[in-house]
Protein backbone atom coordinates (compact mmCIF):
# COMPACT_ATOMS: atom_id res chain seq x y z
CA UNK A 1 0.00 0.00 0.00
CA UNK A 2 1.27 3.46 -0.92
CA UNK A 3 0.00 6.48 0.99
CA UNK A 4 -0.27 9.74 -0.95
CA UNK A 5 0.94 12.56 1.30
CA UNK A 6 0.91 16.29 0.54
CA UNK A 7 2.84 18.70 2.76
CA UNK A 8 1.34 22.18 2.51
CA UNK A 9 4.09 24.49 3.72
CA UNK A 10 6.94 22.13 2.92
CA UNK A 11 9.59 24.87 2.73
CA UNK A 12 9.32 25.95 6.37
CA UNK A 13 11.46 24.51 9.15
CA UNK A 14 8.93 21.88 10.25
CA UNK A 15 7.95 21.02 6.68
CA UNK A 16 11.57 20.43 5.67
CA UNK A 17 12.10 18.17 8.67
CA UNK A 18 9.00 16.14 7.79
CA UNK A 19 10.16 15.81 4.18
CA UNK A 20 13.51 14.52 5.39
CA UNK A 21 11.80 11.80 7.45
CA UNK A 22 9.50 10.74 4.61
CA UNK A 23 11.56 11.15 1.44
CA UNK A 24 13.25 7.74 1.45
CA UNK A 25 10.20 5.69 2.44
CA UNK A 26 8.80 3.59 -0.44
CA UNK A 27 5.36 3.30 1.17
CA UNK A 28 4.94 7.09 1.05
CA UNK A 29 4.19 8.92 -2.20
CA UNK A 30 5.26 12.41 -1.16
CA UNK A 31 3.93 15.45 -3.00
CA UNK A 32 5.01 19.07 -2.59
CA UNK A 33 4.50 22.13 -4.77
CA UNK A 34 7.25 23.97 -6.59
CA UNK A 35 8.04 27.50 -5.42
CA UNK A 36 6.09 29.10 -8.26
CA UNK A 37 2.94 27.12 -7.39
CA UNK A 38 2.97 27.17 -3.59
CA UNK A 39 0.64 30.20 -3.47
CA UNK A 40 -1.46 29.15 -6.44
CA UNK A 41 -4.90 28.47 -4.96
CA UNK A 42 -5.91 26.06 -7.72
CA UNK A 43 -2.69 24.06 -7.41
CA UNK A 44 -3.03 23.88 -3.64
CA UNK A 45 -6.67 22.84 -3.83
CA UNK A 46 -5.85 20.08 -6.29
CA UNK A 47 -3.00 18.78 -4.12
CA UNK A 48 -5.10 18.93 -0.96
CA UNK A 49 -7.94 16.98 -2.53
CA UNK A 50 -5.78 14.36 -4.25
CA UNK A 51 -3.88 13.35 -1.11
CA UNK A 52 -4.76 10.55 1.26
CA UNK A 53 -3.22 12.52 4.14
CA UNK A 54 -2.30 16.21 4.19
CA UNK A 55 0.20 17.69 6.64
CA UNK A 56 -0.26 21.42 7.20
CA UNK A 57 2.89 23.35 8.16
CA UNK A 58 1.34 26.78 7.91
CA UNK A 59 0.41 29.82 10.01
CA UNK A 60 -2.92 29.42 11.80
CA UNK A 61 -5.10 31.36 9.36
CA UNK A 62 -3.56 29.63 6.35
CA UNK A 63 -4.13 26.25 8.00
CA UNK A 64 -7.83 27.04 8.48
CA UNK A 65 -8.00 28.16 4.86
CA UNK A 66 -6.39 24.91 3.69
CA UNK A 67 -8.91 22.79 5.59
CA UNK A 68 -11.75 24.77 3.99
CA UNK A 69 -10.30 24.01 0.55
CA UNK A 70 -10.75 20.26 1.00
CA UNK A 71 -13.94 19.44 -0.89
CA UNK A 72 -14.12 15.69 -0.31
CA UNK A 73 -14.88 13.47 2.67
CA UNK A 74 -11.81 11.28 2.19
CA UNK A 75 -8.66 13.36 2.66
CA UNK A 76 -7.33 13.25 6.21
CA UNK A 77 -5.44 16.10 7.82
CA UNK A 78 -2.60 16.56 10.30
CA UNK A 79 -2.34 20.22 11.27
CA UNK A 80 1.00 21.27 12.74
CA UNK A 81 -0.22 24.81 13.47
CA UNK A 82 -1.92 26.04 16.64
CA UNK A 83 -5.24 26.54 14.84
CA UNK A 84 -7.04 23.35 15.86
CA UNK A 85 -5.39 22.12 19.06
CA UNK A 86 -8.41 22.88 21.21
CA UNK A 87 -10.99 22.83 18.41
CA UNK A 88 -14.07 20.61 18.44
CA UNK A 89 -13.94 17.80 15.92
CA UNK A 90 -10.15 17.49 16.04
CA UNK A 91 -8.25 14.66 17.72
CA UNK A 92 -5.19 15.70 19.69
CA UNK A 93 -2.12 14.10 18.12
CA UNK A 94 -0.11 13.17 21.20
CA UNK A 95 -0.22 9.38 20.90
CA UNK A 96 1.12 8.72 24.41
CA UNK A 97 -1.15 11.21 26.20
CA UNK A 98 -3.94 8.77 27.13
CA UNK A 99 -4.05 4.95 27.11
CA UNK A 100 -6.33 4.99 24.05
CA UNK A 101 -5.01 8.10 22.30
CA UNK A 102 -3.20 6.20 19.56
CA UNK A 103 -6.43 4.36 18.74
CA UNK A 104 -8.27 7.69 18.51
CA UNK A 105 -5.62 9.03 16.14
CA UNK A 106 -5.77 5.87 14.02
CA UNK A 107 -9.44 6.44 13.18
CA UNK A 108 -9.51 10.24 13.14
CA UNK A 109 -9.93 12.32 10.02
CA UNK A 110 -8.63 15.55 11.57
CA UNK A 111 -5.59 15.42 13.86
CA UNK A 112 -3.95 18.43 15.52
CA UNK A 113 -0.21 18.04 16.04
CA UNK A 114 0.78 19.12 19.58
CA UNK A 115 2.98 22.11 20.30
CA UNK A 116 6.54 21.45 21.43
CA UNK A 117 6.18 23.08 24.83
CA UNK A 118 2.78 21.47 25.53
CA UNK A 119 4.23 18.07 24.63
CA UNK A 120 6.80 18.39 27.39
CA UNK A 121 4.38 19.84 29.94
CA UNK A 122 1.62 17.35 29.26
CA UNK A 123 3.97 14.37 29.35
CA UNK A 124 4.93 15.33 32.90
CA UNK A 125 1.58 16.52 34.25
CA UNK A 126 -1.22 14.59 32.58
CA UNK A 127 -0.43 11.18 34.17
CA UNK A 128 -0.38 12.79 37.61
CA UNK A 129 -3.75 14.50 37.11
CA UNK A 130 -5.29 11.39 35.57
CA UNK A 131 -4.03 9.25 38.45
CA UNK A 132 -5.21 11.65 41.16
CA UNK A 133 -1.70 12.43 42.41
CA UNK A 134 -2.00 16.06 41.34
CA UNK A 135 -5.44 17.59 41.95
CA UNK A 136 -7.06 19.10 38.87
CA UNK A 137 -7.42 22.43 40.70
CA UNK A 138 -3.70 22.64 41.54
CA UNK A 139 -1.89 25.85 40.63
CA UNK A 140 1.15 24.83 38.58
CA UNK A 141 3.78 26.42 36.40
CA UNK A 142 6.26 25.33 33.75
CA UNK A 143 9.66 26.81 32.91
CA UNK A 144 10.93 25.88 29.47
CA UNK A 145 13.60 26.81 26.95
CA UNK A 146 13.77 25.92 23.27
CA UNK A 147 16.44 26.04 20.63
CA UNK A 148 16.03 29.01 18.30
CA UNK A 149 14.94 26.84 15.36
CA UNK A 150 11.51 26.82 17.00
CA UNK A 151 11.10 30.45 16.00
CA UNK A 152 11.33 29.77 12.27
CA UNK A 153 13.48 31.39 9.59
CA UNK A 154 13.48 34.90 11.04
CA UNK A 155 14.68 33.80 14.46
CA UNK A 156 17.23 31.40 12.98
CA UNK A 157 18.71 34.28 11.00
CA UNK A 158 18.66 36.54 14.05
CA UNK A 159 20.64 34.13 16.20
CA UNK A 160 22.99 32.82 13.54
CA UNK A 161 23.90 36.31 12.37
CA UNK A 162 24.67 37.39 15.93
CA UNK A 163 21.89 39.99 15.88
CA UNK A 164 20.12 38.36 18.83
CA UNK A 165 22.95 39.49 21.09
CA UNK A 166 22.07 37.09 23.89
CA UNK A 167 22.47 33.49 25.02
CA UNK A 168 19.07 33.21 26.69
CA UNK A 169 15.91 35.25 26.18
CA UNK A 170 12.67 34.84 28.16
CA UNK A 171 9.50 35.77 26.27
CA UNK A 172 5.75 35.38 26.59
CA UNK A 173 5.91 37.88 29.43
CA UNK A 174 2.28 38.91 28.94
CA UNK A 175 1.29 35.50 30.38
CA UNK A 176 -1.06 35.02 27.42
CA UNK A 177 0.94 32.61 25.26
CA UNK A 178 -1.15 30.73 22.70
CA UNK A 179 0.06 27.36 24.03
CA UNK A 180 -1.60 27.86 27.43
CA UNK A 181 -5.17 26.80 26.47
CA UNK A 182 -3.71 23.63 24.92
CA UNK A 183 -1.77 22.86 28.08
CA UNK A 184 -4.72 23.46 30.37
CA UNK A 185 -7.30 21.52 28.38
CA UNK A 186 -5.28 18.42 27.64
CA UNK A 187 -3.78 18.23 31.13
CA UNK A 188 -7.28 18.38 32.62
CA UNK A 189 -6.46 21.37 34.83
CA UNK A 190 -9.02 23.76 36.25
CA UNK A 191 -6.62 26.72 36.05
CA UNK A 192 -4.18 27.77 33.32
CA UNK A 193 -0.56 26.98 34.19
CA UNK A 194 1.93 29.80 34.53
CA UNK A 195 3.99 29.35 31.37
CA UNK A 196 7.53 30.75 31.34
CA UNK A 197 9.08 30.11 27.90
CA UNK A 198 12.52 31.17 26.73
CA UNK A 199 14.72 30.75 23.68
CA UNK A 200 18.34 29.64 24.08
CA UNK A 201 21.27 30.16 21.75
CA UNK A 202 21.35 26.58 20.50
CA UNK A 203 19.83 25.46 17.20
CA UNK A 204 17.66 22.60 18.44
CA UNK A 205 16.66 20.98 21.71
CA UNK A 206 14.25 21.73 24.51
CA UNK A 207 14.12 21.40 28.27
CA UNK A 208 10.96 21.96 30.31
CA UNK A 209 10.57 21.83 34.05
CA UNK A 210 7.51 21.65 36.30
CA UNK A 211 8.41 22.48 39.92
CA UNK A 212 6.10 21.07 42.58
CA UNK A 213 5.83 21.09 46.34
CA UNK A 214 4.49 18.08 48.21
CA UNK A 215 1.67 20.31 49.47
CA UNK A 216 0.38 20.57 45.89
CA UNK A 217 0.07 16.80 45.59
CA UNK A 218 -2.59 14.50 46.99
CA UNK A 219 -2.02 13.70 50.65
CA UNK A 220 0.59 11.01 51.19
CA UNK A 221 2.04 11.20 47.66
CA UNK A 222 5.79 10.58 47.65
CA UNK A 223 8.54 11.34 45.16
CA UNK A 224 8.66 7.64 44.33
CA UNK A 225 4.91 7.68 43.67
CA UNK A 226 5.35 10.47 41.12
CA UNK A 227 8.21 8.68 39.40
CA UNK A 228 6.24 5.42 39.35
CA UNK A 229 3.18 7.13 37.86
CA UNK A 230 5.24 8.44 34.96
CA UNK A 231 7.02 5.11 34.48
CA UNK A 232 3.68 3.29 34.38
CA UNK A 233 2.16 5.81 31.96
CA UNK A 234 4.92 5.33 29.38
CA UNK A 235 5.85 1.70 29.97
CA UNK A 236 6.56 0.10 26.62
CA UNK A 237 6.68 3.41 24.74
CA UNK A 238 9.32 3.56 22.02
CA UNK A 239 9.52 7.36 22.10
CA UNK A 240 8.87 8.47 25.68
CA UNK A 241 11.19 7.15 28.34
CA UNK A 242 11.47 7.80 32.07
CA UNK A 243 15.07 7.96 33.22
CA UNK A 244 16.48 7.91 36.72
CA UNK A 245 16.71 11.31 38.38
CA UNK A 246 20.25 10.73 39.56
CA UNK A 247 22.22 13.08 37.32
CA UNK A 248 23.72 16.41 38.40
CA UNK A 249 22.68 18.36 35.31
CA UNK A 250 20.35 18.03 32.33
CA UNK A 251 21.35 19.60 29.01
CA UNK A 252 18.84 21.29 26.71
CA UNK A 253 20.40 19.26 23.86
CA UNK A 254 19.98 15.92 25.69
CA UNK A 255 17.53 14.59 23.06
CA UNK A 256 18.41 16.90 20.18
CA UNK A 257 18.61 15.17 16.84
CA UNK A 258 16.11 12.48 17.87
CA UNK A 259 12.34 12.01 17.89
CA UNK A 260 12.18 10.79 21.49
CA UNK A 261 11.49 12.49 24.81
CA UNK A 262 13.08 11.80 28.19
CA UNK A 263 11.39 12.49 31.52
CA UNK A 264 13.10 12.72 34.90
CA UNK A 265 11.88 13.26 38.46
CA UNK A 266 14.16 14.98 40.95
CA UNK A 267 13.12 15.42 44.56
CA UNK A 268 14.19 16.28 48.07
CA UNK A 269 12.20 14.37 50.67
CA UNK A 270 13.46 16.66 53.40
CA UNK A 271 12.05 19.81 51.84
CA UNK A 272 9.11 18.13 50.11
CA UNK A 273 10.12 19.67 46.79
CA UNK A 274 10.16 18.12 43.31
CA UNK A 275 11.41 19.13 39.87
CA UNK A 276 9.89 17.25 36.93
CA UNK A 277 12.08 17.67 33.85
CA UNK A 278 11.45 16.78 30.20
CA UNK A 279 13.93 16.98 27.33
CA UNK A 280 13.10 16.60 23.65
CA UNK A 281 13.98 18.03 20.27
CA UNK A 282 11.68 20.96 19.51
CA UNK A 283 11.78 19.91 15.83
CA UNK A 284 11.53 16.18 16.61
CA UNK A 285 8.98 14.93 19.13
CA UNK A 286 8.01 18.58 19.44
CA UNK A 287 7.02 19.02 15.77
CA UNK A 288 8.09 17.01 12.71
CA UNK A 289 8.71 13.74 14.52
CA UNK A 290 5.27 13.90 16.10
CA UNK A 291 3.66 14.64 12.72
CA UNK A 292 5.34 11.62 11.14
CA UNK A 293 4.34 9.45 14.10
CA UNK A 294 0.73 10.57 13.64
CA UNK A 295 0.94 9.92 9.90
CA UNK A 296 2.23 6.41 10.56
CA UNK A 297 -0.59 5.69 13.00
CA UNK A 298 -3.27 7.07 10.69
CA UNK A 299 -1.92 5.04 7.74
CA UNK A 300 -1.72 1.81 9.73
CA UNK A 301 2.08 1.70 9.51
CA UNK A 302 4.75 1.11 12.14
CA UNK A 303 4.29 4.14 14.45
CA UNK A 304 8.03 4.81 14.62
CA UNK A 305 8.87 4.24 10.94
CA UNK A 306 11.24 6.94 9.72
CA UNK A 307 11.92 8.24 13.23
CA UNK A 308 15.18 8.43 15.17
CA UNK A 309 14.91 6.75 18.54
Amino acid sequence: MTVAVFIDGAVGTTGLEIRERLSARPEIALHTLDDDRRKDAAARAAALNQADIVILCLPDDAAREAVAMIANDRTRVIDASTAHRVADGWTYGFAELEPDQAQRIATARFVSNPGCYPTAFLALVRPLVRGGLLPADALVGVNAASGYSGGGKAMIEEFESGAAGTAFRPYGLSLAHKHVPEMQRHAGLAHPPIFQPAVANTYRGMVAEVPLHAAQLAAGTTIDDVRAALADAYAGSALVRVAAGDVATVAIEADAGTDRMTLRVFGNAGTGQLRLVATLDNLGKGAAGAAVQNLNIMAGLDPVAGLTL
